[in-house]
């Protein structure tokens, strides 16, 4: 376990000057996967989702392709909301279906890092002159507020982004989509199924090493914005899944003892082989989905999988009172 050696005074910490505190102070470090997502972490996921081990877009985007036309229609949705929106390649699948059907008129994409947002959304108004494109840069896991929209809305939390919540976390964050969401409005999930741990792992521990790029990366954020002095190179990338609780674990593994500063942290003694867990991929079944939405006041209305039963899309809507 690390040891906190002392700790400086300082002036009020910012949101992830205070995360990272908490989360470098318990037993099994861990850091929010949010974090990842700085524009050089955002590229380098875009880049994972192009590897042939990470099944999870190309079986998402199959199954938008024979879904999507279906969704818009029996969803009647003007606008489409993405939670944790990226750079919306997916997602131009529903985009083209609401046009198509002539009820799309608004898209409003949600993503913390600002940068990759504008990239976006500059990208988008290029292929998209008549959408109505209003984004939000706010962070997922905090209340914040909509711009005023029409309805029906679909809401949409599509990459299996789910998985990377505990199932407390999980909850939270689909009630808080829930109190965003009116009664005649829908929202689209898409979950990674269970399945054999090889094809788990392998999905996680590439062999071009983007995976370990990215993980990695997210100590240099830590180095850009709060002066850290963490070294890259003493450090790896590990990937295994738990069985038990049905997740993939991420993880940064210090090669060597070593003592880490970060101004108004302190100086962190670090064992080697010690760990610091970086993000975790929940998988899911059916059931466990269910319990999630009873849990956040949704129900489920559709379950689409692929054919390889890799991947399920779920439309759910407000479930009853």
């Amino acid at each position: 376990m690390s040891q906190l050696l002392d700790s400086a005074l300082s002036a009020p910490h910012s949101d992830m000057l205070a995360d990272v505190r908490e989360g470098l102070s318990r037993p099994q470090q861990a850091l929010p996967h949010k974090y990842f997502y700085d524009q050089v972490g955002s590229l380098l996921f875009e880049e994972i989702t192009q590897l042939p081990e990470y099944y999870l877009t190309a079986a998402e985007r199959d199954l938008l392709l024979q879904c999507t036309q279906w969704f818009v229609t029996s969803t009647g949705c003007r606008t489409l909301v993405e939670f944790g929106a990226g750079s919306a390649a997916k997602t131009r699948i529903l985009l083209d279906g609401m046009l198509r059907g002539g009820t799309g008129c608004t898209y409003m994409p949600i993503d913390l890092s600002t940068e990759f947002l504008g990239e976006t959304v500059g990208t988008l108004r290029i292929r998209y002159p008549d959408l109505r494109i209003m984004p939000v840069n706010a962070d997922i896991t905090r209340d914040f507020r909509l711009p005023k929209h029409d309805g029906p809305v679909l809401f949409a939390l599509l990459g299996s982004t789910i998985g990377n919540f505990d199932e407390i976390n999980a909850t939270r964050l689909l009630r808080r989509i829930r109190g965003q969401m009116e009664p005649l409005d829908s929202f689209l999930l898409g979950v990674d199924l269970r399945k054999n741990t090889r094809v788990l792992e392998a999905a996680y521990n590439d062999v071009q090493g983007v995976t370990a790029r990215f993980n990695l990366n997210l100590l240099q954020v830590l180095n850009r914005e709060l002066g850290a002095d963490f070294d890259l190179a003493a450090y790896s990338h590990r990937a295994f899944y738990d069985e038990h609780l049905h997740r993939i674990e991420m993880h940064l593994v210090s090669e060597r003892e070593q003592v880490v500063t970060i101004p108004d942290i302190g100086r962190i003694a670090v064992a080697r082989g010690e760990t610091i867990r970086t993000e975790i991929s929940c998988k899911y079944d059916r059931a466990a989905v269910q319990m999630l939405f009873e849990a956040a006041g949704l129900e489920i209305e559709e379950w689409h999988t692929d054919e390889h039963q890799r991947f399920a899309l779920v439309l759910g809507r407000v479930g009853d009172s």
